[in-house]
């Protein structure tokens, strides 16, 4: 286990430089508690005592080690022991905070030592109460060190595990953006690609219709970059609320879609049955996007072919059917459901708690059917995860 980041030297300075202080004001009233005279050698070991503090953060160990030492001959020279405690203490601290227990309880076990070293060479000390509060101050303060190396080891796994979810969480985000540029660009493309066979097929025998279809191009080209325009500013953007202003198509927006799909060559039937009512935003965008990747893969793969979009609003759900009357030959990869846009559709299915099933009609065609609920729970849900 790798010890903690150290305070700051600047800090440890000061603290040590305040301990000093303090000691060197209490030896001085070591006449008036029956001891010594302090003379430039208990001064110079107080300092010694003390002083090495500031570099606690970077040799815990090796400081405490000269901290006791020092005590040691100070007690030895016969100086009130209590001057040099306070250096030891915060020493023993830092060595239980950034160390493993096995070592603290050594150092405790050493500081021990050198109370009751004091207490024998004390005149009229009573040893019980020596050694009580040796054990008693050792051991709080190899406690709290201790405490405050767990609350650290805490803090680094908490920061880990938030780090981690904030990892997950730009996953997850990149994958839903992912999806949503693989929707707009696919659709729009199929559009352009479609209309810019049909001009160069019509060109010069109907220059009208060659016309409308490069005006098509323009104004789908057009809001294909409006769109990305818009993603790419919510990427760009470092507002958290961003997210809510991310385009989100809602079933209002058919209309426009089924328009441009027309426009690119496909006839498209919509009927819509039971009683329009608001859903949740992530139900409808859900919605809006399979009806989108259904029509782009008619437009792809199903030739000259007709199509029907039918919603149905259920007391407790919405369905969606999108079929055509193809007859083009459907690429494996689509018929299983391998394609991206396909896959994609199935995760927004499942996301939002629907089913979706997409294979070829018996009567001919294909067909993509998405049924998701709208009870109050995944509503709330859907919100949420879109949000």
């Amino acid at each position: 286990m790798r010890p903690r980041n150290p305070p700051p030297l600047a800090v440890d300075t000061l603290i040590a430089c305040g301990t000093v202080v303090m000691a060197v004001l209490l030896g001085r009233e070591s006449p008036a508690q029956g001891w010594p005279q302090l003379d430039a050698r208990a001064y110079a070991l107080i300092v010694l005592a003390q002083l090495p503090l500031a570099l606690r953060g970077r040799w815990p160990v090796a400081v405490f080690a000269v901290m006791q030492c020092a005590s040691i001959v100070y007690v030895g020279l016969g100086f009130w022991p209590v001057v040099c405690t306070f250096g030891s203490l915060l020493g023993l601290y830092t060595v239980a905070s950034v160390r493993p227990v096995r070592i603290a309880v050594g150092c405790a076990v050493c500081m021990t030592g050198m109370w009751v070293y004091a207490g024998l060479v004390t005149r009229g000390s009573s040893m019980p109460s020596v050694v009580v509060q040796a054990l008693l101050y050792c051991s709080v303060f190899v406690w709290f060190g201790h405490l405050a190396q767990r609350s650290a080891v805490l803090s680094r796994h908490l920061k880990a595990e938030q780090a981690e979810r904030a990892r997950r969480a730009v996953a997850e985000e990149r994958g839903r953006i992912a999806r949503e540029l693989h929707d707009v660009v696919a659709h729009h493309m199929s559009v352009i690609s479609v209309q810019a066979g049909l001009a160069r097929f019509v060109f010069e025998s109907d220059p009208g219709k060659a016309r409308g279809a490069l005006g098509t191009i323009a104004d789908t080209s057009g809001e294909a970059l409006e769109e990305l325009r818009r993603m790419l500013q919510v990427l760009r953007e470092e507002d958290p609320q961003a997210a809510e202003r991310a385009p989100m198509p809602t079933l209002d927006r058919l209309a426009d879609l089924l328009e441009r799909v027309r426009s690119g060559g496909l006839p498209v039937e919509f009927v819509v049955e039971g009683e329009p009512r608001p859903l949740p935003p992530g139900v409808e965008l859900c919605a809006y996007r399979v009806v989108q990747e259904a029509l782009t893969n008619v437009l792809k793969h199903a030739g000259r072919a007709h199509a029907r979009v039918l919603l149905r609003y259920r007391p407790h759900g919405l369905t969606v059917s999108v079929l055509d009357d193809g007859e083009g030959v459907i690429p494996d990869r689509v018929r299983t459901g391998a394609g991206h846009g396909l896959i994609g559709m199935r995760e927004r299915a499942k996301l939002y708690g629907g089913t979706i099933s997409v294979g070829p009609r018996s009567e001919g065609g294909f067909a993509v059917e998405l049924a998701l609920p709208t009870s109050a729970t995944l509503a709330r849900r859907g919100d949420d995860r879109t949000g």
